[in-house]
């Protein structure tokens, strides 16, 4: 069976489940354009860490803008190049309001976002990076982002059942839902092999890739 072409492939998950190392990684397998969020780019983001009701409405509309400058130029783009590889689903923008933003600042919020005028393609693929809250704080603490370390376990918490209920009802597009926990999908050849095979079988549906660990 021929593999389906894949032109734009989304990769996401909580915070330091691994999804800009592997969307990087990927983009080498396929030889594609990497778009990737740009956090590091936001202003405002070590201040909402430090201060989370303070700073929460400056950083969520810079990631707005900056996710819909994204988008068009997505759109704009070469139909012809091979592939694409993102880091960030648009509809991420609105979870993380959705956390972070009082009820006035979310009226806010949504005014400005249903005044912008731009359409997402719909991704060929997404690839959600599941992993516990225990795991992710260690990773988050292992790269050593000075500012990341204040991120509380109550607030990962949240963005962990978050991501839950966004891909409980997402259909979309094709999902492929991976258990990132115990696998190393940058530094362990096979795993990372296995996702790609896996990648390419896709057509179409739910998909689950939950391989077991290698023993010791």
């Amino acid at each position: 069976m021929k593999s389906p072409r894949r032109n734009y492939i989304v990769v996401e998950g909580p915070i330091g489940v691994g999804k800009t190392s592997l969307a990087r990684r990927l983009a080498q397998t396929f030889g594609s354009e990497l778009l990737l969020e740009g956090a590091a780019e936001n202003p405002f983001l070590e201040r909402f860490y430090r201060n989370p009701r303070e700073a929460a409405l400056p950083t969520q509309l810079y990631f707005l803008f900056q996710r819909a400058r994204q988008m068009q130029a997505l759109r704009q783009g070469d139909i012809f190049q091979p592939v694409r590889i993102a880091d960030f689903l648009l509809q991420k923008d609105r979870l993380f309001a959705s956390l972070t933003l009082d009820d006035e600042e979310l009226k806010l919020y949504e005014q400005v976002y249903n005044q912008m005028t731009f359409e997402a393609p719909v991704p060929d693929l997404v690839i959600y990076l599941q992993a516990p809250v225990e795991v992710l704080r260690g990773r988050i603490r292992a790269r050593g982002i000075a500012h990341e370390q204040l991120i509380e376990a109550d607030y990962l918490r949240q963005v962990v059942d978050a991501y839950a209920r966004l891909f409980h009802y997402y259909d979309a597009s094709p999902l492929l839902i991976v258990n990132a926990a115990e696998i190393d999908l940058i530094n362990n050849g096979r795993d990372y092999e296995a996702l790609v095979e896996r990648i390419r079988g896709i057509n179409s549906g739910r998909h689950y890739f939950n391989p077991l660990p290698l023993a010791l």
